[in-house]
């Protein structure tokens, strides 16, 4: 059974390659570009013993390596003695690699003398071999970057819940929006218990607080189509292979609304079944 925790990345030169590296990476996966053939053996036996704190590596390796074509196949022979990689093979029709080359204006790795076209047959030509060993060859000549992405996450993403982190974060924007926020909803429209006496001094942890937020019609209705709003949103990122989600809601000092906001955000999305936890920045400034 092959090792989903180890793959190599391979194919033809504009068949995507470098997109399939990166959405790896967004699923978790380490990424090496261009490692050496010659080096593969030396970081397999790494990697199997653990003398690495890598728990899933992706190889990227291809013809910019000079004598690839007759020396990666003896190395894969050599790796399959002591793990069970997966290797994956991106090919695309010459049409499409020669209008993706036209488009990029990148040189193709093999032209020194030839035309695109010539290198882009010479190419195929001279991978065939290791095409022949792939475990999965995916043909890019009718997916975009955004449809590459999605089957990968769909190959090698599992249990796509708990694989998700989302964070709930409450802030005071006083103190400026937390950096690493993907969405920022603003609660400062909502009755502040500031200005309640008895209100003022407690935080959105207290039950008097959360009452008198929570019984206003105004934060009902905004709770409803928030709800509404992140129902449509996660299962998308999920999809796009997204591994966090930072979701902030910021009220002025960041002691109350946000607060109360965050953490019936949190129970809602922990109710679904995603990993979810909340963090109040700015709760005891």
């Amino acid at each position: 059974m092959k090792d989903d925790r180890f793959l190599i990345i391979t194919g033809l030169s504009g068949s995507g390659k470098t997109i399939a590296s990166r959405s790896l990476e967004d699923l978790g996966y380490y990424c090496i570009d261009n490692l050496p053939a010659k080096l593969i053996p030396s970081f397999v036996d790494l990697w199997s013993r653990k003398e690495v704190e890598i728990e899933k590596v992706a190889l990227v390796v291809d013809i910019r390596e000079a004598g690839f074509e007759t020396e990666f196949p003896e190395v894969l022979k050599l790796i399959r003695k002591k793990i069970s990689p997966q290797l994956i093979f991106l090919e695309a029709s010459d049409e499409t690699l020669i209008k993706r080359f036209s488009e990029s204006k990148r040189p193709h790795p093999l032209t020194g003398r030839k035309s695109v076209t010539e290198s882009v047959h010479l190419e195929r030509e001279r991978l065939a071999a290791i095409k022949g060993m792939a475990d999965e060859v995916i043909d890019t000549t009718s997916l975009n970057i955004y449809q590459l992405k999605e089957h990968l996450t769909k190959r090698f993403l599992k249990e796509k819940h708990e694989k998700m982190q989302i964070v709930v974060v409450s802030f005071g924007y006083k103190y400026g929006i937390p950096l690493d926020s993907d969405l920022v909803f603003d609660t400062r429209f909502l009755p502040n218990p500031f200005y309640i006496d008895e209100l003022r001094n407690k935080t959105g942890k207290s039950k008097v607080v959360r009452e008198y937020i929570l019984k206003e019609g105004e934060t009902k209705k905004f709770l409803a189509r928030l709800y509404r709003f992140v129902d449509f949103l996660i299962p998308r990122f999920i999809n796009e292979g997204k591994s966090h989600l930072t979701i902030s809601t910021g009220c002025t000092g960041g002691r109350h609304r946000s607060v109360v906001l965050a953490d019936e955000l949190n129970e809602y999305i922990k109710k679904k079944k995603y990993n979810v936890r909340s963090y109040h920045r700015d709760i005891y400034k």
